[in-house]
């Protein structure tokens, strides 16, 4: 793993924890070891990543501190509108780079995102995908697996809209 790939991961991490997600404190201590592994340089890294299965409660507190010394805080917008479409960007990056499942990403998308918004035109072609993808069974035309890249495809034109709508 590089460097940048361990501190991706790391970002996903807080990411996760800033949108409510649970995440393990085994996902954090194996982080923490890939990232010292890959020459990230915080001072609390070498704790986390030495933590053993006695001391995991410890986790969640020296993981924070390791974002704090390397900068990657991330604070979910405080309006619930901005929230969802955080929430609903961040899946949908996932998606793109490989890290989730399209059919788990657009169910996410869809329940928590796409619904507490009132289903916006943008999240229609996810929405309608991930509605397909939850219907989908093996006698259908249509392969999972076309599905899934049709989601993918979605959630790319997602990304590239929030990119031109913030050029704006």
């Amino acid at each position: 793993m590089t460097k940048d790939e361990a501190l991706d991961r790391l970002r996903q991490l807080v990411r996760a924890q800033a949108f409510g997600r649970h995440v393990g404190s085994d996902r954090l201590i194996q982080a923490g070891l890939d990232a010292l592994l890959a020459d990230v340089d915080a001072p609390s890294l070498a704790l986390l990543a030495g933590l053993g299965r006695r001391e995991e409660h410890e986790a969640r507190e020296l993981f924070d501190h390791v974002v704090d010394e390397l900068g990657l805080g991330f604070e979910v917008p405080a309006d619930p509108t901005a929230a969802r479409w955080a929430l609903a960007y961040w899946v949908a990056a996932q998606i793109v780079d490989g890290s989730l499942d399209p059919a788990i990403g657009a169910d996410l998308i869809w329940v928590e995102a796409a619904s507490e918004l009132g289903y916006p035109n943008r999240l229609q072609p996810i929405v309608e995908l991930a509605v397909a993808l939850d219907d989908w069974n093996a006698d259908w035309s249509t392969p999972l697996e076309q599905l899934k890249e049709e989601v993918l495809v979605a959630a790319r034109t997602l990304i590239e809209s929030e990119g031109s709508e913030s050029a704006l």
